[in-house]
Protein backbone atom coordinates (compact mmCIF):
# COMPACT_ATOMS: atom_id res chain seq x y z
CA UNK A 1 0.00 0.00 0.00
CA UNK A 2 2.46 2.27 1.29
CA UNK A 3 4.96 1.94 -1.82
CA UNK A 4 1.98 2.13 -4.17
CA UNK A 5 1.68 5.57 -2.29
CA UNK A 6 5.20 6.87 -3.02
CA UNK A 7 4.75 5.95 -6.76
CA UNK A 8 1.89 8.24 -7.21
CA UNK A 9 3.13 11.41 -5.55
CA UNK A 10 5.95 12.11 -8.09
CA UNK A 11 3.60 11.05 -10.67
CA UNK A 12 1.39 13.77 -9.99
CA UNK A 13 4.09 16.28 -9.59
CA UNK A 14 5.56 15.66 -12.65
CA UNK A 15 1.80 15.70 -14.10
CA UNK A 16 1.89 19.49 -12.67
CA UNK A 17 5.02 20.38 -14.07
CA UNK A 18 4.07 19.31 -17.60
CA UNK A 19 1.01 21.22 -17.27
CA UNK A 20 2.90 24.24 -16.52
CA UNK A 21 5.05 23.51 -19.68
CA UNK A 22 2.26 23.62 -21.79
CA UNK A 23 0.06 26.07 -20.55
CA UNK A 24 1.98 29.72 -20.39
CA UNK A 25 0.17 31.91 -17.84
CA UNK A 26 1.55 34.92 -19.04
CA UNK A 27 0.68 38.68 -18.44
CA UNK A 28 1.51 40.17 -21.80
CA UNK A 29 2.35 43.59 -22.33
CA UNK A 30 0.51 44.49 -26.00
CA UNK A 31 -2.05 47.59 -26.16
CA UNK A 32 -4.93 47.69 -28.09
CA UNK A 33 -2.97 50.79 -30.53
CA UNK A 34 -0.11 48.07 -30.90
CA UNK A 35 -2.53 46.05 -33.00
CA UNK A 36 -2.71 47.86 -36.37
CA UNK A 37 -6.87 47.78 -38.02
CA UNK A 38 -9.39 45.52 -36.83
CA UNK A 39 -11.60 47.72 -34.89
CA UNK A 40 -14.51 45.60 -35.26
CA UNK A 41 -12.76 42.80 -33.83
CA UNK A 42 -11.54 44.95 -31.03
CA UNK A 43 -15.06 46.21 -30.07
CA UNK A 44 -16.59 42.90 -30.02
CA UNK A 45 -13.45 41.15 -27.99
CA UNK A 46 -14.08 44.69 -25.58
CA UNK A 47 -17.55 43.64 -25.18
CA UNK A 48 -16.91 40.25 -24.55
CA UNK A 49 -13.54 40.87 -22.35
CA UNK A 50 -13.09 44.09 -20.76
CA UNK A 51 -16.62 45.12 -20.32
CA UNK A 52 -17.59 42.14 -17.45
CA UNK A 53 -14.18 42.66 -15.61
CA UNK A 54 -14.86 46.33 -15.53
CA UNK A 55 -18.38 46.35 -14.80
CA UNK A 56 -19.54 43.15 -13.06
CA UNK A 57 -22.90 44.70 -12.16
CA UNK A 58 -23.83 44.69 -15.79
CA UNK A 59 -23.63 41.30 -16.01
CA UNK A 60 -26.23 40.09 -13.24
CA UNK A 61 -29.78 37.99 -14.30
CA UNK A 62 -30.48 37.29 -17.78
CA UNK A 63 -27.58 39.04 -19.24
CA UNK A 64 -24.30 37.02 -19.19
CA UNK A 65 -21.17 37.89 -20.46
CA UNK A 66 -20.16 35.43 -23.64
CA UNK A 67 -17.97 32.37 -22.36
CA UNK A 68 -16.42 31.30 -25.60
CA UNK A 69 -14.79 33.62 -28.50
CA UNK A 70 -13.67 32.31 -31.66
CA UNK A 71 -10.84 34.22 -33.49
CA UNK A 72 -11.38 33.04 -37.56
CA UNK A 73 -9.18 34.26 -40.01
CA UNK A 74 -6.38 33.50 -42.99
CA UNK A 75 -3.00 32.86 -40.97
CA UNK A 76 -0.88 35.86 -40.03
CA UNK A 77 -3.37 38.25 -39.78
CA UNK A 78 -2.77 38.50 -36.13
CA UNK A 79 -5.45 36.49 -34.23
CA UNK A 80 -2.68 35.26 -31.41
CA UNK A 81 -1.48 38.95 -30.95
CA UNK A 82 -5.47 39.83 -30.22
CA UNK A 83 -5.56 37.41 -28.03
CA UNK A 84 -2.68 38.94 -26.14
CA UNK A 85 -4.15 42.07 -26.04
CA UNK A 86 -7.11 41.31 -24.76
CA UNK A 87 -4.87 39.16 -22.13
CA UNK A 88 -3.05 42.70 -21.36
CA UNK A 89 -6.46 45.34 -21.06
CA UNK A 90 -8.29 42.76 -18.67
CA UNK A 91 -5.32 43.74 -16.64
CA UNK A 92 -6.26 41.54 -13.62
CA UNK A 93 -6.89 38.29 -15.40
CA UNK A 94 -4.59 35.10 -15.81
CA UNK A 95 -3.81 34.29 -19.40
CA UNK A 96 -3.82 30.71 -20.28
CA UNK A 97 -2.20 30.16 -23.54
CA UNK A 98 -1.84 26.84 -24.89
CA UNK A 99 -1.08 25.35 -27.87
CA UNK A 100 -3.78 22.31 -28.95
CA UNK A 101 -1.08 20.89 -31.03
CA UNK A 102 0.97 20.41 -28.39
CA UNK A 103 -2.44 19.00 -26.23
CA UNK A 104 -2.79 16.41 -28.53
CA UNK A 105 0.63 14.97 -29.84
CA UNK A 106 2.49 15.02 -26.49
CA UNK A 107 -0.10 14.29 -24.29
CA UNK A 108 -2.03 11.00 -25.60
CA UNK A 109 -4.29 9.66 -22.88
CA UNK A 110 -3.36 12.06 -20.24
CA UNK A 111 -4.99 15.13 -22.93
CA UNK A 112 -8.41 14.98 -21.11
CA UNK A 113 -6.72 15.08 -17.50
CA UNK A 114 -4.37 18.22 -18.84
CA UNK A 115 -7.96 19.59 -20.32
CA UNK A 116 -9.38 19.22 -17.04
CA UNK A 117 -6.80 20.89 -15.10
CA UNK A 118 -6.30 23.68 -17.37
CA UNK A 119 -10.20 24.55 -16.27
CA UNK A 120 -9.32 23.34 -12.75
CA UNK A 121 -6.72 26.14 -12.68
CA UNK A 122 -8.44 28.97 -14.25
CA UNK A 123 -11.46 28.67 -12.54
CA UNK A 124 -8.35 28.92 -9.32
CA UNK A 125 -7.07 31.92 -10.62
CA UNK A 126 -10.24 33.61 -11.96
CA UNK A 127 -11.19 36.08 -13.70
CA UNK A 128 -9.12 34.01 -16.29
CA UNK A 129 -8.78 33.83 -20.31
CA UNK A 130 -7.84 30.37 -21.49
CA UNK A 131 -6.41 31.15 -25.04
CA UNK A 132 -6.58 28.12 -27.50
CA UNK A 133 -4.51 28.22 -30.41
CA UNK A 134 -4.90 25.91 -33.61
CA UNK A 135 -8.61 24.65 -32.04
CA UNK A 136 -8.84 22.94 -35.01
CA UNK A 137 -6.18 20.31 -34.61
CA UNK A 138 -8.12 19.67 -30.61
CA UNK A 139 -11.99 19.72 -32.24
CA UNK A 140 -12.14 18.66 -36.18
CA UNK A 141 -15.38 17.38 -36.64
CA UNK A 142 -15.77 13.84 -35.36
CA UNK A 143 -15.15 11.23 -37.94
CA UNK A 144 -15.00 7.87 -38.34
CA UNK A 145 -11.15 7.56 -38.75
CA UNK A 146 -10.30 10.06 -35.15
CA UNK A 147 -8.42 8.23 -32.66
CA UNK A 148 -9.81 7.17 -29.15
CA UNK A 149 -8.06 9.79 -27.50
CA UNK A 150 -8.74 12.36 -30.02
CA UNK A 151 -12.67 11.92 -29.35
CA UNK A 152 -12.14 11.60 -24.99
CA UNK A 153 -10.36 15.04 -25.31
CA UNK A 154 -13.08 16.47 -27.09
CA UNK A 155 -15.70 15.60 -25.07
CA UNK A 156 -13.73 16.26 -21.69
CA UNK A 157 -13.75 20.02 -23.85
CA UNK A 158 -17.00 20.40 -24.15
CA UNK A 159 -17.83 18.96 -20.69
CA UNK A 160 -15.72 21.39 -19.27
CA UNK A 161 -16.76 24.42 -21.71
CA UNK A 162 -20.28 23.94 -20.84
CA UNK A 163 -19.46 24.43 -17.12
CA UNK A 164 -21.57 22.17 -14.94
CA UNK A 165 -23.42 24.21 -12.82
CA UNK A 166 -22.43 27.58 -13.38
CA UNK A 167 -18.89 27.29 -12.14
CA UNK A 168 -17.48 28.86 -15.47
CA UNK A 169 -18.04 32.17 -13.67
CA UNK A 170 -14.82 34.51 -14.82
CA UNK A 171 -13.50 32.00 -17.27
CA UNK A 172 -13.38 33.07 -20.96
CA UNK A 173 -12.27 30.59 -23.73
CA UNK A 174 -10.64 32.14 -26.66
CA UNK A 175 -10.06 29.43 -29.76
CA UNK A 176 -8.25 31.20 -32.84
CA UNK A 177 -8.34 28.69 -35.78
CA UNK A 178 -6.99 29.06 -40.00
CA UNK A 179 -9.55 26.51 -40.76
CA UNK A 180 -13.43 27.33 -39.10
CA UNK A 181 -15.10 24.87 -41.41
CA UNK A 182 -13.67 21.95 -39.75
CA UNK A 183 -15.00 22.50 -36.45
CA UNK A 184 -16.84 20.38 -34.66
CA UNK A 185 -20.41 21.69 -34.40
CA UNK A 186 -21.07 21.10 -30.92
CA UNK A 187 -17.53 22.70 -30.28
CA UNK A 188 -18.51 25.78 -32.88
CA UNK A 189 -21.76 26.12 -30.48
CA UNK A 190 -19.59 26.35 -27.65
CA UNK A 191 -18.23 29.35 -28.81
CA UNK A 192 -21.13 31.47 -28.94
CA UNK A 193 -19.15 34.56 -30.41
CA UNK A 194 -17.36 34.10 -33.66
CA UNK A 195 -15.23 37.04 -34.86
CA UNK A 196 -13.73 36.90 -38.83
CA UNK A 197 -9.92 38.61 -38.44
CA UNK A 198 -9.86 39.58 -42.10
CA UNK A 199 -6.46 40.18 -44.06
CA UNK A 200 -5.16 43.87 -43.04
CA UNK A 201 -6.73 46.79 -45.03
CA UNK A 202 -4.28 49.59 -46.70
CA UNK A 203 -4.08 51.56 -43.99
CA UNK A 204 -3.66 48.91 -41.23
CA UNK A 205 -0.75 47.98 -43.88
CA UNK A 206 0.81 51.35 -44.76
CA UNK A 207 1.06 51.39 -40.73
CA UNK A 208 2.72 47.94 -40.04
CA UNK A 209 5.24 48.53 -42.88
CA UNK A 210 6.12 51.90 -39.91
CA UNK A 211 5.61 49.54 -37.20
CA UNK A 212 8.06 46.40 -38.39
CA UNK A 213 10.83 49.67 -39.37
CA UNK A 214 10.61 50.99 -35.72
CA UNK A 215 13.42 53.28 -34.90
CA UNK A 216 16.15 51.67 -37.53
CA UNK A 217 17.65 54.58 -39.82
CA UNK A 218 15.45 54.69 -43.14
CA UNK A 219 14.69 57.19 -45.96
CA UNK A 220 11.31 56.41 -46.47
CA UNK A 221 8.62 59.36 -47.12
CA UNK A 222 4.62 59.24 -45.30
CA UNK A 223 3.98 58.75 -49.33
CA UNK A 224 6.24 56.34 -49.62
CA UNK A 225 4.29 54.01 -46.42
CA UNK A 226 1.22 54.82 -48.44
CA UNK A 227 2.56 53.07 -51.56
CA UNK A 228 3.46 49.99 -49.98
CA UNK A 229 0.38 49.97 -48.53
CA UNK A 230 -1.44 50.02 -52.05
CA UNK A 231 0.98 47.88 -53.12
CA UNK A 232 0.24 45.01 -51.04
CA UNK A 233 -3.47 44.21 -51.05
CA UNK A 234 -3.72 40.57 -50.37
CA UNK A 235 -0.69 40.30 -48.10
CA UNK A 236 -1.09 39.15 -44.35
CA UNK A 237 0.25 41.13 -41.52
CA UNK A 238 3.09 38.27 -41.06
CA UNK A 239 4.06 38.56 -44.81
CA UNK A 240 4.44 42.48 -44.66
CA UNK A 241 6.97 41.37 -41.39
CA UNK A 242 8.74 39.08 -43.72
CA UNK A 243 8.83 41.96 -46.39
CA UNK A 244 10.68 44.21 -43.62
CA UNK A 245 12.73 41.87 -42.35
CA UNK A 246 13.87 40.97 -45.78
CA UNK A 247 14.47 44.72 -46.70
CA UNK A 248 16.32 45.38 -43.36
CA UNK A 249 18.98 43.04 -44.60
CA UNK A 250 19.61 44.71 -47.71
CA UNK A 251 22.20 47.10 -46.22
CA UNK A 252 23.65 44.68 -44.82
CA UNK A 253 24.08 42.80 -48.02
CA UNK A 254 25.55 45.93 -49.79
CA UNK A 255 28.23 46.08 -46.79
CA UNK A 256 29.24 42.44 -47.32
CA UNK A 257 29.00 42.70 -51.22
CA UNK A 258 30.79 45.75 -51.79
CA UNK A 259 34.79 46.40 -53.25
CA UNK A 260 34.61 49.63 -52.61
CA UNK A 261 34.06 51.99 -48.90
CA UNK A 262 33.78 55.43 -48.69
CA UNK A 263 34.55 58.24 -45.25
CA UNK A 264 32.27 59.86 -44.56
CA UNK A 265 31.04 61.87 -40.83
CA UNK A 266 27.97 60.58 -39.11
CA UNK A 267 26.87 60.72 -35.49
CA UNK A 268 28.42 58.64 -33.33
CA UNK A 269 25.97 55.94 -31.54
CA UNK A 270 27.50 56.46 -28.32
CA UNK A 271 26.26 59.93 -28.37
CA UNK A 272 24.03 60.99 -31.31
CA UNK A 273 25.63 64.72 -30.99
CA UNK A 274 29.27 64.04 -31.40
CA UNK A 275 29.92 63.69 -34.87
CA UNK A 276 32.63 61.21 -36.33
CA UNK A 277 34.78 61.80 -38.94
CA UNK A 278 35.92 58.58 -40.37
CA UNK A 279 33.31 56.32 -40.69
CA UNK A 280 33.26 53.27 -43.94
CA UNK A 281 30.46 53.44 -46.01
CA UNK A 282 29.67 51.45 -48.94
CA UNK A 283 30.41 53.15 -52.33
CA UNK A 284 30.46 52.56 -56.17
CA UNK A 285 33.92 51.88 -57.12
CA UNK A 286 33.46 55.18 -59.37
CA UNK A 287 33.28 57.43 -56.53
CA UNK A 288 36.19 59.68 -56.53
CA UNK A 289 36.74 59.05 -52.70
CA UNK A 290 36.11 55.12 -53.44
CA UNK A 291 38.94 53.24 -51.04
CA UNK A 292 39.10 49.90 -52.20
CA UNK A 293 38.55 47.51 -49.85
CA UNK A 294 35.81 44.30 -48.75
CA UNK A 295 34.05 44.48 -45.13
CA UNK A 296 37.00 42.57 -43.63
CA UNK A 297 39.22 45.66 -44.20
CA UNK A 298 37.02 48.02 -42.15
CA UNK A 299 37.37 47.83 -37.91
CA UNK A 300 34.33 47.03 -36.28
CA UNK A 301 33.11 50.65 -34.90
CA UNK A 302 33.88 52.35 -38.00
CA UNK A 303 31.36 50.94 -40.25
CA UNK A 304 28.36 53.52 -41.32
CA UNK A 305 25.97 50.87 -42.60
CA UNK A 306 23.18 52.36 -45.41
CA UNK A 307 19.83 53.35 -44.66
CA UNK A 308 16.79 51.52 -45.76
CA UNK A 309 15.37 52.92 -48.68
CA UNK A 310 12.11 52.91 -50.45
CA UNK A 311 13.71 50.96 -53.37
CA UNK A 312 15.13 47.75 -50.61
CA UNK A 313 11.69 47.77 -49.77
CA UNK A 314 10.50 47.01 -53.46
CA UNK A 315 12.45 44.36 -53.77
CA UNK A 316 12.14 42.52 -50.72
CA UNK A 317 8.19 43.16 -51.69
CA UNK A 318 9.19 41.79 -55.38
CA UNK A 319 10.73 38.36 -53.96
CA UNK A 320 8.04 38.27 -51.09
CA UNK A 321 4.87 36.53 -52.13
CA UNK A 322 1.63 36.42 -50.40
CA UNK A 323 0.70 33.17 -48.70
CA UNK A 324 -2.71 33.21 -48.11
CA UNK A 325 -4.58 31.73 -51.66
CA UNK A 326 -7.99 32.33 -52.80
CA UNK A 327 -9.76 29.30 -52.03
CA UNK A 328 -8.61 29.37 -48.13
CA UNK A 329 -10.15 33.19 -48.52
CA UNK A 330 -13.64 31.95 -50.37
CA UNK A 331 -13.71 29.16 -47.66
CA UNK A 332 -13.42 31.81 -44.74
CA UNK A 333 -16.20 34.19 -46.19
CA UNK A 334 -18.37 31.14 -46.80
CA UNK A 335 -17.97 30.37 -42.70
CA UNK A 336 -18.36 33.77 -41.48
CA UNK A 337 -21.45 34.34 -43.80
CA UNK A 338 -22.92 31.14 -42.10
CA UNK A 339 -21.64 31.35 -38.78
CA UNK A 340 -19.99 34.25 -37.83
CA UNK A 341 -19.74 38.08 -37.58
CA UNK A 342 -16.87 40.44 -39.12
CA UNK A 343 -14.48 41.90 -37.48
Amino acid sequence: MNESDEGDDPEKKKFQNQLSGAIVMEKPNIKWNDVAGLEGAKEALKEAVILPIKFPHLFTGKRTPWRGILLFGPPGTGKSYLAKAVATEANNSTFFSISSSDLVSKWLGESEKLVKNLFTLAREHKPSIIFIDEIDSLCGSRSENESEAARRIKTEFLVQMQGVGNDNEGVLVLGATNIPWTLDSAIRRRFEKRIYIPLPEEHARSFMFKLHLGSTPNSLSDADFVALGKKTDGYSGADISIIVRDALMQPVRKVQSATHFKRVRGPSRDDPDITIDDFLTPCSPGDPNAIEMTWMDVPGEKLLEPVVSMSDMLRSQANTKPTVNEQDLEKLKKFTEDFGQEG
